[in-house]
Formats: C-alpha cells, sequence, structure tokens
C-alpha cells in the first residue's frame, strides 16, 4: 500500500467517526467467571455450536485450554499444547520462562462443522484438538511468538498471525521492551496442510477475523494502532487496504452478532504508553465505521485486555492480567 492510499483511507475513517453514532454506556452490569485457585490470563474465549452453544472454552498462563462448565462446577481442564506438559510442574505456574515446557495457548476458533478446536500458541505455533480434547496436534511450528487464529466458516481455511520473528512473549515484560515490525498473517490449507504468507512487516500482533461471507480478513496490529482488510475474493482479491487507523492498541477481533460487524478489544495508552491505560470494546462494521463504544474501565483498571466476545447478548472480556473472564450484559 502506497502513502497515498494510507492517507486517504485515515482520512475516510476521520470522515467516518465525524459522521457516526457512537453509543457507549451499554453493558452496565457485571459479573466474573473465576478461573480455579492460582490460574491466571484467560486471553482468549470461544463457544462451540450455534444453537446450544458450549463454554465459553479459554487460555490460561499455565498452558490449559479450560471449559466452562457452569457455575456449579466451573472451569475444567479440556485441552493442552506441548507434549512435555506435566500437570504437577505446570498446573497453576505464573513463570514465563516455563512458557516453552508448559506451552502457552493465545487464541482459540472452532471449526462449526466438524468441532475442531484451531489453537495459537505462542511458542508451538498452530496446533488443532478434536471434540474430546486433551493433546493438540501440531499443524505448524517454528514460529517465535503466534498470537491469533479464525477458521473461515466457508472453505475451513485458518487464518493466524506471529507477533514477530526476533521477540517472544517472554520479551514483552522485559524494561526497555520495544515491538518491532516483523510481524506476519499467514494462512493454513488444512486440504494441502501448506502455510501461505499473506503480509508481513507487521507491528505487533492480535488476532485476525474472518468475515462471515468469507470475502476478506481483517488483520489488527497491536503496537502499529492499526486495523487492515486482506481481501479473499472479489476484484480486490490478494490486496489490502487501512481499514481503522490510530486506534489504540487493537488486540484479537471477533465477529459479532449482527452480520456484517466486528468487536474488538482496544488498550488505548499501551503503546505509546500514557498515563493511565483505558480498555475498551468497540463494534465496527466491515466498512470501518464505529457503532459503539463499552469502557470497561471500571473492572479493568489500568489494565490491558486482548478480547471482547458477543455471545447470546453478553460480552466476554479477556486479559493476561486478570483470574477470571468478565460478563457484561444488558
Amino acid at each position: 500500500m502506497t502513502t497515498a492510499q494510507m492517507l486517504t483511507s485515515s482520512l475516510l475513517y476521520v470522515a467516518f467517526l465525524c459522521t457516526s453514532v457512537v453509543v457507549s454506556g451499554q453493558f452496565t452490569r457485571f459479573s466474573k467467571l473465576e478461573l480455579p485457585p492460582g490460574v491466571t490470563g484467560p486471553e482468549s474465549a470461544a463457544f462451540r455450536g450455534l444453537i446450544l452453544s458450549e463454554g465459553p472454552f479459554t487460555t490460561v498462563t499455565d498452558g490449559r485450554i479450560l471449559k466452562w462448565q457452569g457455575p456449579n462446577i466451573g472451569f475444567v481442564d479440556f485441552a493442552y499444547t506441548s507434549p512435555k506438559r506435566t500437570k504437577q510442574s505446570c498446573d497453576g505456574t505464573t513463570d514465563p520462562n516455563k512458557g516453552p515446557i508448559c506451552g502457552r495457548p493465545l487464541a482459540l476458533s472452532f471449526q462449526l462443522t466438524t468441532g475442531l478446536l484451531y489453537i495459537a500458541d505462542a511458542y508451538f505455533g498452530l496446533l488443532v484438538v478434536g471434540p474430546n480434547g486433551g493433546l493438540a496436534t501440531q499443524l505448524a511450528g517454528g514460529f517465535k511468538f503466534a498470537t491469533g487464529v479464525d477458521v473461515d466458516l466457508i472453505t475451513g481455511n485458518v487464518y493466524f498471525s506471529d507477533a514477530s520473528l526476533t521477540y517472544d512473549i517472554r520479551d514483552t515484560t522485559l524494561p526497555g521492551f520495544k515491538p518491532d515490525s516483523t510481524g506476519r498473517f499467514l494462512r493454513y490449507n488444512p486440504h494441502t496442510r501448506q502455510v501461505s504468507v499473506l503480509l508481513s512487516g507487521l507491528s505487533g500482533g492480535g488476532g485476525p477475523a474472518v468475515s462471515s461471507d468469507g470475502t476478506f480478513v481483517l488483520v489488527p496490529e497491536f503496537s502499529g494502532n492499526r486495523i487492515s482488510k486482506y481481501w479473499l475474493a472479489g476484484p480486490k482479491a490478494n490486496t489490502v487496504e487501512l481499514l481503522l487507523n490510530n486506534i489504540g492498541n487493537p488486540n484479537k477481533i471477533k465477529r459479532a452478532q449482527r452480520f456484517g460487524e466486528f468487536w474488538v478489544a482496544l488498550s488505548v495508552g499501551f503503546i505509546p504508553r500514557a498515563p493511565l491505560i483505558t480498555p475498551q470494546g468497540v463494534r465496527f462494521s466491515s466498512n470501518g465505521v464505529v457503532l459503539q463504544t463499552v469502557s470497561f474501565a471500571t473492572e479493568f483498571f489500568n489494565k490491558t485486555i486482548s478480547l471482547v466476545q458477543e455471545q447470546n447478548g453478553k460480552l466476554y472480556v479477556g486479559s493476561r492480567l486478570t483470574n477470571f473472564i468478565g460478563v457484561y450484559s444488558n
């Protein structure tokens, strides 16, 4: 994309903001889905099924994928990503140096027709696990920092992101850390088992989201403060355009329940650093029109968030820094 094209897209985005009605203040009722004692970091969530959905399923710091079984049972073990993992050494750990042994899954996406769960693990790359859970099978490895994943509901292709070629998740917490622009957006074809690099030179990771009709994928850049649209079909196929710019550290993007709309988790003020981080969810259209903003600043005060997932009229909010999934309803 040329500088002129990016500038034009940015100006269009500003125009959208000025002409659209941004609704805030909804989803004011809050509750928690508490993780097991000592467990932290529910960065992602996914639900299985359309009508009688199960979950949420979530990823946690100690390398497990947990499944919510209702308030009487809570979260239970469902899957894990590392063949070296043992419950004795890994369950409940917050030691970042155990990640290469215990695993660190960061994103989830179900293939609805098969029940397969695709997983992006910071250390083990792209994996998949069957409906009964257990040890996931690695599909593509050799990544420094895999961060997001989404399945095309039509073709079955899997789109995922890699935050960097040079640093891993442990580096992000070191003093003086500075992100680079070596991130990538990739596609895994389950029929050929081939991985293709679709975009490179991205600034930070996040989680991509495929449109419901399979015509495009939205790609966030966490430290780049922008979201791009990568076209999969039509006259613009295999091209990219800037959709939203200067929006404040977008992490995972998820399809909203209204067709053609999406939610993105924003941590405004993280990079570049502001005195306070403002966590919020933003609902927007496929054309980049901001439709709604919801603040999570009270319950996630000065914390980054990674996920805003809409399910049955509720918002499920995940963060690397909490021991619960926040649930917001009207």
